[in-house]
């Protein structure tokens, strides 16, 4: 895997886990919404995955044309 790739996985892993701890502040400064504010976490984190794949697409593709 390239350089570009795993700069594109370094980024999705960063917003996965800035998605996990701010849902889990969340979580504890407001206990009555726990339910909500985890799902809503889950829908971030998600969304993440899916915006990442079509960036990690074209840096794979670059970097096997350079290669």
């Amino acid at each position: 895997m390239g350089r570009r790739a795993l700069t594109e996985l370094f980024f999705i892993v960063a917003g996965l886990a800035a998605a996990w701890v701010m849902t889990k502040l969340a979580m504890w400064a407001y206990p009555l919404g726990r339910d909500v504010i985890r799902w809503c976490g889950l829908a971030a984190m998600l969304a993440t995955i899916v915006m990442g794949v079509g960036p990690l697409a074209r840096a794979v593709r670059a970097d096997r044309a350079r290669s």
